[in-house]
């Protein structure tokens, strides 16, 4: 009997201190967005920040954009539950962070202004490649934003102990009740200053935990990993294969997950368009070090996170909280065990810590999704194309703000029937969207002199279209069973199943479909005024001479 009060007493001052600990990062961030909002005059600020981040502040921004919930909740769950398999999400995050600085960052941020539609539309017509271009980037968005609203209600239902569906579902509402306030009130300076202080937040949480999992095994990695082989009880949980190699269809699955991955950053609107908030190539440049280093730091922890939580927890019996979850607890539950355990002051702190830390990521990452959807709807839909550029900035704010409140909604709609997914699967298929749908369009504009209105408009239809109908017709939708709990693991109920494409990631196919399309639609329609302005594309792009003017014409 007094084991059971003190139990309760435990759990009760848990949740007490998890609910402080919550209510100070949503304090400190809405403090924050308070702050930014009276240095908000015009639209240069509430898209970019008015250019006003140094490289240090505006790379610890992108890393923040970058290092999403997916990254420390999702990729550590997958490797806990995957082994080796899950670490291919590590991997793919970081090479495809190289492959957007290599190939599109820079030359994006000098030819364009406040989205990724500035730079398309520049030498082609305004109207069908600025809509495209939208269209895109909230599709893109969306899919991203589930995987963070996700993982919020994940982690209340695990830290405040709700259990009853319709208690979850008032959680999504309240983060993205949140997210729309950031957007409406912070703008650009607010999200900025949001993500900064949550990526130095994550990092020192990240770096905590992975130090006393390490401890646990006298920082020896080989004992550790030989642990988890041990407590998960499969032979080749550090081998190829436990997830991707069981047949040929989940080795495609793997090979359109790996492209999808490692291509799809250079497509991400919200990563992209960081680099408009500084004030010259330079300090781009400066930002992009200090990313990389962040970036490349965490990828490497999060092995030890996913190895340890696959050691120390249980990962395996269907009644176990990681499994049923689908790994995105994994990071939570491992930091209260190093802590001491559950019902232990050490435990209870760390993974109260950890879970506000993982909050303040997801408040952050969503904000600038919306924001960047919304700066897009209002900036490339109505200023352009709908008032042809003759508006006030007020006008345009306006619209933008009214635009996140609707995306919010969307995004908050969706969200509610995702909860079963791993959050880290979820941006894989927004990577993908934006492999498809972005990516093409990028690569030939900056490099093709042929290409023109048509293309893109074909690469950008083609890909998101291809991309997003897979992902319908596809085991993440209807017809997927967990093999461990028996239940769903799709969107819908285990009686409905309509899927007939057989790849989980749509990359493979979608990818090239964007590519393909783009260059049948620019061979086969000629525009002699987009191949005139290549030329001076060029020039903006090395150079940056020009991107603080408008690019109406």
């Amino acid at each position: 009997m007094n084991s059971d009060i003190t139990l309760a007493i435990s759990e009760q001052t848990d949740r007490l201190l998890t609910g402080g600990l919550f209510l100070a990062v949503v304090a400190l961030t809405v403090g924050i967005t308070f702050w930014a909002s009276r240095q908000n005059a015009g639209t240069a600020d509430y898209y970019a920040g008015g250019r006003s981040f140094t490289g240090a502040q505006n790379g610890l921004a992108v890393a923040g954009d970058y290092m999403s919930a997916a990254s420390f909740l999702g990729i550590s769950g997958a490797i806990a539950l995957s082994g080796y398999d899950g670490f291919l999400y590590s991997i793919g995050f970081l090479v495809a962070w190289l492959v957007a600085l290599l190939l599109v960052a820079e030359l994006l941020r000098n030819s364009g202004r406040y989205t990724m539609a500035d730079q398309l539309a520049y030498r082609m017509r305004q109207t069908p490649v600025r809509t495209a271009a939208a269209v895109s980037t909230v599709g893109v968005s969306i899919f991203y934003l589930l995987a963070q609203m996700v993982g919020a209600g994940a982690l209340v239902t695990l830290l405040l102990g709700v259990s009853d569906e319709s208690a979850k579902n008032w959680v999504i509402v309240g983060v993205g009740a949140l997210m729309i306030f950031y957007v409406t009130v912070g703008g650009m300076k607010g999200t900025t200053w949001v993500q900064i202080v949550k990526a130095v937040l994550l990092m020192t949480g990240t770096v905590l935990i992975t130090f006393l999992v390490l401890l646990e095994f006298n920082f020896n990695i080989s004992d550790m990993l030989g642990a988890a082989v041990d407590n998960t009880g499969k032979p080749g949980f550090l081998d190829p294969g436990l997830r991707y190699g069981l047949s040929t269809t989940s080795k495609l699955d793997f090979l359109s997950l790996s492209l999808a991955l490692v291509l799809g950053t250079a497509g991400l609107p919200h990563i992209l368009i960081r680099f408009y908030t500084v004030p010259t190539a330079q300090t781009a440049r400066k930002s992009v070090l200090w990313a990389i280093g962040l970036i490349g730091s965490f990828y490497l922890m999060t092995l030890v996170l996913g190895f340890g939580a696959a050691a120390l927890l249980d990962t395996t019996s269907s009644d176990s909280k990681v499994v049923a979850s689908q790994g995105n607890l994994a990071s939570p539950l491992l930091a209260e065990a190093v802590g001491g355990g559950n019902g232990t002051l050490g435990g209870s702190v760390l993974l109260a810590l950890i879970s506000a830390v993982a909050f303040a990521t997801i408040l952050a990452v969503v904000a600038g999704l919306t924001l960047t959807s919304a700066s897009s709807v209002a900036h490339d839909i109505y200023a352009s194309v709908i008032k042809k550029g003759q508006v006030t900035e007020k006008q345009e704010v306006t619209v933008a703000r009214l635009a996140a409140f609707v995306i919010g909604g969307v995004a908050i709609a969706l969200a509610i029937p995702a909860q079963k997914l791993n959050i880290a699967f979820l941006v894989a298929l927004a990577f993908a969207v934006a492999a498809s749908a972005n990516l093409p369009s990028l690569i030939y504009n900056l490099f093709w002199r042929g290409f023109n209105t048509r293309g893109a408009v074909w690469s950008i239809y083609g890909g998101l279209i291809s991309s997003v109908g897979l992902v319908i017709f596809s085991p993440v939708v209807s017809g997927k069973v967990n093999a461990v709990t028996g239940e769903s693991d799709s969107l819908f109920g285990l009686g409905t199943d309509f899927s007939w494409f057989p790849l989980e990631n749509p990359g493979i196919v979608s990818i090239p479909i964007g590519f393909l399309l783009g260059y049948v639609g620019s061979i086969t329609s000629r525009e002699p005024e987009a191949e005139a302005r290549y030329n001076e594309l060029e020039v903006r792009a090395l150079t940056g001479a020009g991107s603080e003017r408008a690019v109406i014409h």
